[in-house]
């Protein structure tokens, strides 16, 4: 019999250094026992010392990344982390609309644990 995994979308930035964003959620979702897919909306550079500098990803390209996962491993659950651009929000709560998954997580991050802002 071939066991399968729920499946959590993690929406967010990705931290080069592994403490937060995208690699924190990666390594959570899979802790809990289920299957992570990412959206990655920026790619900072950070470490625990702080950010130094966050490269916002093109919003039609998250559009890509999110209807990627969904229309294929359909996850039961989209957890939404960091988000710098309107537009990438226009395109989330588009996706939301259109595929309607069973759960959703929001954990906006405005604010590094060092302090700079997001």
């Amino acid at each position: 019999m071939k066991k399968t995994y729920p499946c959590v979308l993690t929406i967010a930035g990705s931290d080069c250094s592994g403490g937060a964003g995208i690699q924190a959620d990666i390594k959570t979702i899979s802790a809990l026992g289920a299957y992570a897919a990412s959206a990655i909306t920026a790619i900072t550079v950070q470490n625990t010392l702080g950010v130094t500098g966050i490269h916002p990803v093109p919003p039609e390209f998250v559009r890509g990344q999110i209807e990627a996962v969904m229309t294929d491993i359909r996850p039961q659950a989209v957890k939404i982390g960091m988000i710098n651009d309107v537009k990438i929000v226009e395109v989330i709560a588009e996706a939301l609309q259109k595929f309607r998954p069973r759960f959703v997580v929001f954990d906006p991050v405005m604010v590094s644990t060092s302090g700079c802002k997001l």
